[in-house]
């Protein structure tokens, strides 16, 4: 899977996670947010979810804390 952390318009990061088959710039293009903040791909394991590499369109790359906004995104309210 590829993900986009865009930054929302609260000014707070906002995960998008879809699959590898669409790319990293047909998926930005699509969601109105002012800011990319990072874009790679993940993926989830045993231990929890694991970014990686880059969108070289983007010229984004993954955060070490990515991992974890993700998991946080998909936390129960």
């Amino acid at each position: 899977m590829k993900y986009i952390m865009f930054e929302n318009f609260a000014g707070e990061p906002l995960p998008v996670i879809f699959p590898d088959r669409i790319d990293h710039r047909e998926m930005r293009d699509q969601i109105p947010y002012p800011a990319v903040l990072s874009a790679g791909y993940v993926e989830h394991t045993e231990s929890g979810f694991h970014c990686f590499g880059e969108s070289k369109c983007l010229k984004k790359s993954y955060r070490s804390e990515d991992a974890g906004l993700i998991t946080e995104a998909f936390q129960p309210v």
